[in-house]
Order: C-alpha cells, then structure tokens, then sequence
C-alpha cells in the first residue's frame, strides 16, 4: 500500500486528519441537529414510558391483588400517551433529521463539484477517479447515516439507559447496579473490538479506491481488452485490488471476532435476562427483593439492549462519518489554481511561449526552454514524435497545469494574470477524445455558450458541416445522446464539439490532433468545419498527419521537450531535419 493511500497531508493517518472534520463541515444545519436530538431525546424517554407503566401496573396486581384498580388505570392511561407521544416525537425527529441531511449534502456536492472544477488538471492525473467517486458517493453516504440516523439512535440509546436506569434505581439500587454491569461488559467488549477500526478502514477505503480506478480502466478500454485479447493483464490489476480488500476485510473480522462476539453476547436480551432472573431469585431468596420488583426488572431492564444494539450500530456509522467528513475535507483543502490578486485584461489575442519548462514530477522536465510567437490571425502548428511534449504545452495555455519556469502570455498578459473565467472564455478547445454530456444535441453545443438561442446554435451546427446529420436523428437537435455519442460516428461526435467551439466565438483556437482518429472521408468534413472554426482566430493546432498542416504558417517542431525546428512547411522540408524525415515516412517519399 502506498504512502499515498494511507497518510493525511499533514503526515497524519489519513483517518485520524483534522480531528472535528466531521462537526465543521455539519456547523451550516447545526440548529436543526440540535433540534433533531432534542426530539429524539424526548422520543426516546416517551418510548421507555410505556415500559415502565407495565412494570407498575404488574408491582401494583401483585402487590395488591383486587385493589388500586383506578391506579392501574392510570397507568394504562400514562403508557398509552407515552406511546403516543412516542410516536409524534419521533416523525418529527425524522423529518428534522432527514431535511439536515438533504440540505448539507447538497450543499457538499455543490462545494465538491465546484472544487473539483477550480483544481488543475495535475491533481486528477495524480489522484485519479477512486478517491473522487469516493467523497462523492462512499464518504457523502456515510455522513447521511450520521445525520439522518446515528444521531436519533445515540440520543435516543443515551436517553433510556438514563430514564430506564433512574426508574430501576427507585425500585431497587442492587438490582440496578446487576444490570448496569452486564451493559459495562459489553462495552468494555466493544471499545475492544473498536480499538484498531480506523487502521482497517483506512486500509479497506485504499483497496475500494484500486479497484474503483480498476474498474474503470477495464470498462473505458473494454473495446482493446476485446480485440487484443489483453484482459488477462487488465483484469488482474482488478483481481489485485479485490484481493487486497479481502485480506484487509479478513485481518479486520480475525482481530475483532472474539470481541465482537462477546459484545453481543453481553448486549443481547438473554445476558440481561439471565443476569436479572439468577440475581433476583437470590435476592428474592434471601429477602430483599420483592417478586413485584423483580417483575419490573423483568420488564424494563430485559428490554434495554433492544435500544442499545443500535446505538453500537450507529457509534460505529458515526466514526465513519468522522472518516468521511476528514476525507472530503482534506479534498476540499487542495490548493486550487491561484487567481490574480490584480487581475489584468490581454491587449490582443496573439500567444507568447517564453522559455517555457514545465515538469509533472518536479524531477524531469516535460518540456523545457520553448519559446515561439503564435500571432493573432495566423495558423501556428505543432508537430513532433509521440511523447514528445506537444499536448503538454498546449495543455499549460489554459492553466491545466502552471509552468515551472518561464512564461506564457495573451496579448503581452502572462495567463496568471488573467482571471481563470476569462482566460478559458478567450479559447475554444477542440481535442482528440471527443467529450459529450447526457443531454440533447442541442445542450451539448449550447455548452460553447450557454446563453445562445437555437437559431445561433443551429448557425453553429452548419458551420460545423454537422447540421444535416443532426437532422435526420430521431428527435433532431432535441435527440438525447449518451457519454459515447449514442450512433453519432467518430467524425460527427468530432464535428459536434467543432460546432460548440464555433458558437463560443473565441478568438483562440487550439486544436489537439482533431483529426488523428478518423477515416479519410470523416477528416475532410472535420477539416472543413475546423476552416469555419478558425477564420480571423489564433489557431494552434497539434498535428500528426502532417499533410493536414501543411499550409500553416508555421510549424513549430518539438522533440523530447526541446523546440528542435521551426518554420514553413517548404522550409522545413529544405533543412531536411527531423520534420523532413517525418514527412517522407508519412507520405511514403524517399527522406
């Protein structure tokens, strides 16, 4: 397991991080909480009323067999209102409690989703989908059983044994204090079976997290592991992490199974029972124990572990709770990109690199020392072997991800400068993997600008040359696509995006080898929409069929990081360097 899994970023097991995670994050409903466990509180002394009015009623009958009868009947009179005040106080604790909980948790989601949209590209690669599915669903479930069930269950748990145990006090203190230590057993036996919780789930969350990104991994790539028979090796990274999880589940029950049985056994009705009736018939035997009191141990005191069992339940949802909350607040303590203090706008649309270096690991550097001009108006294209760093330094335009050294500047304005909205309003980003949402055609290119009407997004669809296909879908442009496009070809998914990057109207365009995955016919109608696209625009686009960038004004060549050669596609052809070399592998030309 790595360190990664299993260490706070304060160096602190990643359960135990920032003890009062949990109490923070729920500060925003705390009144309704409070309100909740009041109700419950009250719910719960309501609940054991009934209890002890048949434990009188039974003191009275064999007391006093045939008198008190209005006696009796006041206590039915009083079990039966406890019961239904029992009843009233505990629909409103629900409700209280469930409102709470919906309402945070929507408020989580939107923080977290907001987060995630404001933290840099880098943290996702290094991070990956496990520990985001994670706060988003595994973390936010166990913060819900807190609050809409665990916190009802402890007070409720906490009120009887008080109430239940002031009554049998008055009955009789022996007797209590019986009672009272076959519950202390149990707990000693709990707090036993507890001590080393949060090491094993710590362990258990990394393994769920491995075969998360596991499971996705086999799924996205589900088309190769078919074709190329490589399920084996993928699947085994799955059966890995299953293995995993299954020997931390098996450490975690071989540790705990003799206290975790013995809690069960001191928390269960026959403990109680066996310890009330052995105890009361040696008291009873030696004269300090009336039959009617034992009956009323036999009543209320039985039936206590009914209302704690849950509550050993629920104290275990509540350090989990406490987990979750730790782990969705240290996500929400990732350092997003950092905005400008003095925002300044660009003068001009032209992209500068000036000896940019950028590095993922801080070690080695992805790119290094490039410096070129892409002016407005002008088609600037990057070329290169695979690996070679184009992606990368397209990717740091947008801030995906800062520089480490260097600078990149729009319109003379280092982009660190301009606010993130506005810098990412200024670009269209059109990309290799096609991205579409679960919405109708039209949304999906109405994200380019999500104020446009249709008119303005059929305009687009057009330019985009995809407007024809779109209409002879089912439902036209109100047809509902899936994440893959639904039976959208890969060239006409491409040509959706094109018309969502032509709507937003930016004046920058950055292409990353748009065409690299299609077939002839589908390049060319993606190659006419992306001269729709780039009319008057700065275009950059990562290129792998050179022919596709030809005609660019200039071709800026990169090889491990390095800029190697720039210039027009003659020029290059006449240096005969490594462009030229490219050119006759790919056009079948002797180099």
């Amino acid at each position: 397991m790595s360190t990664s899994d299993t260490r706070a970023d304060d160096g602190r097991p990643a359960g135990l991080a920032k003890p009062g995670a949990l109490a923070r994050l729920l500060a925003p409903v705390r009144p309704h909480l409070i309100a909740c466990g009041v109700l419950s509180a009250l719910s719960a002394a309501a609940g054991i009323v009934p209890y002890i009015a048949a434990a009188e009623i039974a003191r009275i009958v064999l007391e006093r067999p045939g008198g008190a009868q209005a006696a009796v009947w006041t206590w039915v009179g009083v079990g039966a209102a406890g019961a239904a005040l029992w009843l009233i106080l505990l629909v409103q604790s629900s409700r209280i409690g469930h409102y709470a909980d919906a309402a945070i948790l929507h408020d989580l989601r939107v923080r977290i989703v907001r987060h995630l949209g404001a933290l840099p590209l880098g943290w996702f690669r290094a991070t990956g989908s496990g520990r985001v599915k994670r706060a988003m669903t595994g973390d936010l479930e166990e913060m819900h059983e807190v609050i809409a069930h665990a916190l009802g269950q402890l007070t409720g748990a906490a009120t009887v044994i008080v109430v239940a145990m002031g009554y049998l006090f008055l009955v009789d203190v022996p007797m209590t204090l019986v009672a009272l230590g076959v519950l202390a057993l149990m707990g000693v036996c709990y707090r036993v079976s507890m001590r080393s919780m949060t090491s094993h789930m710590n362990r258990l969350i990394a393994a769920e997290g491995r075969i998360s990104a596991a499971s996705v991994e086999y799924a996205d790539g589900i088309q190769v592991v078919k074709a190329f028979g490589t399920g084996g090796r993928v699947l085994s990274r799955f059966d890995d992490a299953v293995h995993e999880y299954a020997q931390a589940f098996a450490a975690w029950v071989a540790e705990v199974r003799y206290s975790s049985a013995a809690t069960r056994l001191f928390g269960s009705e026959m403990a109680v029972l066996t310890a009330v009736t052995a105890a009361g018939l040696a008291f009873v035997s030696g004269g300090s124990l009336t039959v009617a009191d034992l009956v009323a141990f036999l009543v209320v005191a039985v039936g206590l572990p009914t209302s704690i069992l849950p509550a050993v339940s629920a104290s275990q949802g509540v350090r989990k709770g406490r987990m979750g909350a730790a782990h969705i607040e240290r996500l929400l303590s990732h350092a997003p990109l950092p905005e400008p203090e003095h925002p300044r706008p660009p003068d001009g649309h032209g992209v500068e690199f000036d000896r940019v270096t950028f590095s993922y690991d801080g070690v080695t550097n992805a790119v290094q020392e490039i410096s070129a001009v892409c002016p407005p108006g002008r088609v600037t294209a990057i070329v290169g072997p695979s690996g070679a760093g184009k992606t990368t330094l397209t990717s740091l335009l947008p801030r995906f991800y800062d520089v480490t050294a260097g600078a990149i500047r729009i319109g003379g304005i280092d982009v660190r400068e301009i606010p993130s909205a506005e810098l990412l309003a200024s670009m269209s980003l059109v990309f290799q993997d096609v991205a579409l949402l679960r919405d109708s055609v039209a949304e999906n290119i109405r994200i380019g600008r999500p104020g446009a009407g249709d008119h303005e997004v059929r305009q687009a669809a057009a330019a985009a040359h995809v407007h024809d296909v779109i209409e002879r879908l089912p439902d036209g442009y109100d047809t509902l696509l899936d994440g893959g496009g639904g039976g959208l070809s890969g060239g006409e998914r491409q040509r959706l995006t094109i018309a969502r990057a032509i709507l937003s109207g930016a004046p920058i365009v950055v292409l990353d080898e748009a065409t690299a995955a299609l077939d002839p016919d589908s390049e060319a109608a993606v190659q006419d929409a992306l001269a729709s696209l780039a009319v008057g625009k700065t275009v950059i686009v990562i290129a792998h069929r050179l022919h596709t960038i030809a005609g660019a004004d200039q071709i800026l060549v990169i090889d491990r990081g390095r800029l190697v050669e720039r210039g027009s596609h003659a020029e290059l052809l006449g240096l005969d360097g490594l462009y030229a070399r490219m050119w006759a592998a790919q056009e079948g030309v002797p180099a």
